[in-house]
């Protein structure tokens, strides 16, 4: 059964897009697991390998998008265009909600689980922290290259410092950077 298999990287991070990934492998890859249990150099590798051997389709939601939509919204979005865009028999997403997009499964823990999954949880954070690294050079002051927008207390000192910019989300909103009031 052809399955395409999908994740996403940048659900969490206060800065940077929400990354997407859905996959069909037309061939089997070893060493394909959950994203973060892999090294950057391996992700790297797998990255390059399951591109050549899998149909796919990646989906980017920019901060501004997320502001303005929310979360959920760009979530089910992005699942949508990547059922109306590969075509499978089955949809497997990693998680426990499928975000009201009919035909879509979901599986806790499936990058760990299903190859498919692991293999768009590989595309999806490479994706995301290769334009991490890149933006860093626009904004070096926010070290983006090491915290990758995550909410690190080295991130949250850095925007204290200097602000938002344009890749940070401003609807999130964090106790640490709430301001003092009087009552």
């Amino acid at each position: 059964m052809e399955i395409c298999g999908i994740d996403e990287a940048g659900r969490g991070p206060i800065a940077g897009p929400l990354v997407f990934a859905g996959v069909v492998l037309l061939e089997d890859i070893d060493g394909i697991t959950d994203s973060k249990k892999l090294t950057p150099k391996k992700r790297k590798e797998l990255f390059e390998i399951i591109k050549q051997k899998s149909k796919h389709h990646i989906v980017w939601k920019w901060p501004e998008e997320i502001d303005q939509k929310g979360l959920s919204v760009c979530i089910k979005e992005a699942l949508s265009e990547i059922k109306n865009t590969i075509k499978a028999k089955k949809y497997l997403f990693d998680g426990n909600s499928s975000f009201g997009v009919d035909g879509i499964e979901t599986i806790i823990k499936g990058d760990l689980k299903i190859k498919e999954i692991g293999a768009a949880s590989i595309l999806a954070k490479v994706s995301r922290d290769e334009y991490m690294v890149f933006i860093d050079k626009k904004y070096p002051e926010y070290n983006f290259k090491k915290h990758k927008g995550y909410i690190t207390k080295e991130h949250i000192e850095l925007i204290k410092r200097y602000g938002f910019c344009e890749i940070h989300r401003k609807s999130y909103k964090l106790k640490e950077l709430r301001q003092p009031t009087l009552f």
